[in-house]
C-alpha cells in the first residue's frame, strides 16, 4: 500500500475526520497488547517499529543476527511473512520458494540466516527451535500479543518519525503512542534527522537505551555502481529514504520511480524499466528487498538480470553499546526462566 500523505502532516481535515475511526482501532490495538502470550522457551527479541512503513527493521534483524552470531548465539528469524501466499509454519528455502510464497524479507534474509514463516507467529515457536535456535529475531509482531518478548527494540527513521502522531487510519501509527512506548527496552534511531528526538528523550528519561544507527552502502554496490548515471526505482515502505541513501553515496540518480510497499513487479513492468533505463543510456538500480521479488524457482529470471541491487547494512554508533544491550537482555532473559 502507498502510505497517505496527510499522515505525515501535522493536521489535516482527512485525519480529522477519521480520527473516530482511530479512536476505536487505537483502543483495541491498545488492548491487544496488553494480552500474554506463549513463552517461546528460549529468548525471544522482538524487532518492530510503532507505525506502518518502513524504518530499517530488516537490516537491524541482520545486524542483530550477525551480533548474536559473534558472540556464539544461534539466531533464527521468526516472521510472519508478509506478502507471501503459504501460511506455514515453513522453514524458507530459497531454491525452492519465491517471494509470492514467503515475502520478500524473509527470502532475502534466508540467504543470511534459517528464516521461519508462520502467518500464526506462535504456530512458528517450535519450527524456530527445530533449527538449533538459541535465541529468536522476530521480524516485526511489536503489537501482536501471541508470543511473549523478552526484548522488544523499536527501529525508528530519524528524518520520518511517527509522521502525524495519530493512529490508524488517521495516521500511521499501529497502536497508541503511550502503550508501545512503555513495551519498548530500546530505541534505535536511524538515521539523521530530529523527528525523532521527543521520544528519545521521553524514553531516555525512563533509563531505556537510545542508539543511533545509519545504513551503510556495500562497497561492491557502489562499484558496480561508479561512474553511471542511474534509473532507480523502489517498492518499499519509504522509496524516497532509498533514493537519499543512494545520492548522498555518491550515485547519479538521473530519474527515480516508486512503487507501493511490497509491490509485485511484473514481467511487462521491468521490461519497460529496463528499456527506458537503456534508452537513457542509464543504470537500472534497485533495492535488495525489491530484488527478491522478482527472484524466481530457478533464479533471477533474464529479463531481470540488468538489474544492479544496491545493497546496505546498519552500522551502529555506538557497537559497544549494542553489545552490552542484548547481552543485558539475554542474561535477564533465561535469568527469569531459570527462577519460575
Amino acid at each position: 500500500m502507498r502510505e497517505p500523505a496527510f499522515w505525515h502532516r501535522p493536521s489535516s481535515w482527512t485525519s480529522q475526520l477519521l480520527q473516530p475511526l482511530a479512536a476505536l482501532y487505537g483502543a483495541v490495538a491498545a488492548r491487544r497488547m496488553r494480552q500474554s502470550g506463549v513463552d517461546a522457551g528460549i529468548p525471544v527479541i522482538c524487532v518492530g517499529n510503532y507505525h506502518v512503513g518502513g524504518a530499517g527493521k530488516t537490516p537491524t534483524v541482520l545486524a542483530l543476527a550477525k551480533l548474536l552470531r559473534e558472540i556464539d548465539e544461534r539466531p533464527v528469524v521468526l516472521s510472519r511473512g508478509y506478502g507471501g501466499g503459504l501460511a506455514g509454519p515453513v522453514k524458507v528455502d530459497r531454491d525452492s520458494h519465491t517471494a509470492a510464497d514467503v515475502g520478500d524479507e524473509p527470502l532475502m534474509m534466508a540467504a543470511c540466516l534459517p528464516v521461519v514463516v508462520s502467518r500464526d507467529r506462535a504456530a512458528g515457536l517450535a519450527l524456530a527451535r527445530a533449527q538449533d535456535a538459541s535465541v529468536i529475531l522476530m521480524d516485526d509482531g511489536f503489537q501482536n500479543p501471541s508470543v511473549a518478548k523478552d526484548a522488544c527494540l523499536i527501529v525508528i527513521d530519524g528524518t520520518r518519525g511517527v509522521g502525524s502522531g495519530r493512529v490508524i487510519p488517521a495516521g500511521p501509527l499501529r497502536a497508541p503512542l503511550v502503550p508501545q512506548l512503555e513495551r519498548t527496552d530500546a530505541l534505535i534511531v536511524v538515521g539523521e534527522g530530529s523527528a525523532a528526538q521527543r521520544i528519545a528523550a521521553d524514553l531516555a528519561s525512563r533509563g531505556k537505551p537510545v542508539l543511533s544507527a545509519h545504513l551503510k552502502p556495500d562497497q561492491a554496490s557502489l562499484a558496480a555502481l561508479s561512474g553511471t548515471r542511474a534509473l532507480a526505482f523502489a517498492g518499499i515502505g519509504d522509496p524516497a529514504r532509498f533514493f537519499n541513501t543512494l545520492r548522498s553515496s555518491g550515485v547519479d540518480v538521473v530519474r527515480s520511480k516508486a512503487f507501493a510497499d511490497h509491490h509485485a513487479f511484473t514481467k511487462e513492468e521491468i521490461e519497460a524499466l529496463v528499456a527506458e533505463a537503456r534508452g537513457d543510456g542509464l543504470t537500472l538500480v534497485t533495492t535488495e528487498k525489491d530484488l527478491a521479488r522478482l527472484r524466481g524457482p530457478d533464479g533471477m529470471p533474464a529479463w531481470a538480470q540488468a538489474i544492479v541491487p544496491f545493497a546496505v547494512t546498519l552500522q551502529f554508533d555506538d557497537g559497544d553499546a549494542l553489545r552490552r544491550l542484548v547481552a543485558d537482555q539475554l542474561f535477564r532473559a533465561r535469568d527469569r526462566r531459570l527462577r519460575k
